[in-house]
């Protein structure tokens, strides 16, 4: 719903700020140390303000009761260094952005987790992952109603702002994401693999598409194959990372139904959508429906949902991401042999490591151009009426100016509209949500708005 900040800084690779790195070795040797998991970093890091400062402090970390002493030894004695250096440089040769715990840039709801990751890899617009997010999972062999409803849902909650999230699995997971790219929301994809695989091969198309105008993000490190148990630890990621997950199509026993619990587990909400009940691929669905999910039969089910999550993200800058290398496009040209316990095929290896420590050739392309104003509009049936109310006298600075854009008697394209205010069509799209929500603005079809007296 808000772009970003400011501009990543283009003077210096995040290779060459030694204290960024000197905090993502700190992150990886944590996560590369036997003995200490995931849960046990998050309590190392609730002690201390960076992880640097924490590896500092490590022979303590026994007498305070957070790991184990052994543990606590090896890290002081810098035993998984030379392991996360190597982690780092193939990071590097490959162009992905590590993303540490303690950078403003990673996801505050993920610290929230008790489980968070202590470092991400991105590749894309870093800053989608701290914006307004919303879930979809689904099956990967599904029916064509829910293949349609994917791509319509999101593509509906692109079209308000939010970015959806999703896993790159075939089938829903891939519709999800197309629909995401379709609008100003875009979307994120989180994947079970390093980020230099492309896994199922069928999805190479949508991983460059998002590469370049959305996300890929990961946790593990370059060149980790489609190992079955990754995917549940993916699946965190998914749900945390989000406002609300939206189960779009799942059977009874399904890896979706793992992130729905997931995502109960850490307090967001839970949709799904109702399909055919001789189906068995909805029977996961109609099981989430009657445990308490909410019933969505389109995105605007969601944004109504979670209106009150989703107003903080109105006008609110977005933090900056970290530095990163500049721009040029490696495409996936290898496959790899690693056992595929997602679906059938290979995953795509995109390049191999160099032997360097400086990133060399990053993956994605520049993001995704805006779209072009369109000023031609139907006249609406009957004239707008500005009605001052107390959601109107509340109104914030853009929606105010909004309101009294729409209050001519016509019905304006969003982009025209944002156009003539002279803001991004995101923040405008979030903010046309909200006074709808309020009752203030009326949506027609083809993304036009008017006042809510229109006819």
């Amino acid at each position: 719903m808000t772009d970003s900040a400011a501009a990543p800084p283009q003077a210096a690779t995040w290779a060459d700020d030694d204290a960024f790195v000197a905090e993502c070795l700190a992150c990886l040797r944590l996560r590369l140390q036997p003995g200490i998991g995931p849960r046990t970093v998050r309590r190392i890091f609730d002690r201390y303000d960076s992880a640097v400062a924490a590896l500092a402090d490590a022979r303590s970390f026994g007498p305070q009761g957070l790991c184990p002493d052994d543990a606590a030894a090896a890290l002081a004695r810098g035993l998984t260094s030379r392991a996360a250096e190597t982690e780092l440089a193939a990071a590097a040769a490959k162009g992905l952005t590590p993303l540490p715990y303690f950078h403003p840039a990673y996801p505050a709801r993920l610290r929230e987790l008790p489980d968070p990751p202590a470092m991400l890899y991105v590749v894309g617009d870093v800053t989608l992952l701290s914006g307004p997010c919303v879930a979809m999972v689904g099956a990967r062999q599904c029916s064509r109603y829910g293949f349609g409803a994917a791509f319509d849902i999101a593509a509906g909650l692109a079209g308000a702002g939010v970015t959806v999230v999703s896993g790159l699995a075939y089938g829903i997971d891939r519709q999800a994401h197309l629909g995401g790219l379709a609008g100003p929301g875009r979307s994120v994809a989180i994947l079970g693999t390093g980020l230099d695989l492309v896994y199922p091969d069928a999805n190479l198309d949508v991983w460059r598409e998002l590469a370049a105008g959305g996300a890929v993000v990961s946790e593990f490190a370059p060149g980790t194959p489609p190992r079955a148990a990754n995917f549940p630890v993916r699946n965190r990621i998914i749900a945390g990372m989000s406002l609300g997950v939206m189960v779009v199509e799942a059977a009874e026993r399904s890896g979706s139904l793992i992130t729905a619990r997931l995502a109960l587990e850490q307090g967001r909400e839970v949709f799904a959508l109702p399909g055919p009940v001789n189906l068995p691929t909805f029977a996961g669905c109609h099981a989430l429906l009657s445990q308490g999910a909410r019933l969505v039969q389109t995105a605007d089910d969601i944004v109504s949902a979670l209106a009150r999550e989703l107003a903080p993200f109105v006008g609110a800058p977005r933090p900056a991401p970290p530095a990163r290398a500049p721009r040029r496009v490696t495409p996936p040209v290898a496959a790899s042999q690693a056992a595929p316990p997602d679906r059938p095929g290979r995953p795509v290896r995109a390049g191999r490591p160099a032997k360097v420590a400086k990133p060399a050739a990053p993956l994605l392309a520049a993001a995704q151009p805006k779209r072009a104003a369109n000023t031609s509009s139907p006249e609406p049936s009957a004239a707008a009426s500005s009605r001052p109310s107390a959601a109107a006298q509340a109104l914030a600075p853009l929606e105010a100016a909004a309101l009294a854009a729409l209050a001519d008697g016509h019905k304006r394209h969003i982009d025209a509209l944002a156009a003539e205010l002279a803001v991004a069509a995101k923040d405008l799209s979030s903010t046309l949500v909200l006074l709808e929500i309020k009752g203030l603005v009326r949506k027609w079809p083809g993304m036009y708005y008017s006042g809510e007296a229109q006819g």
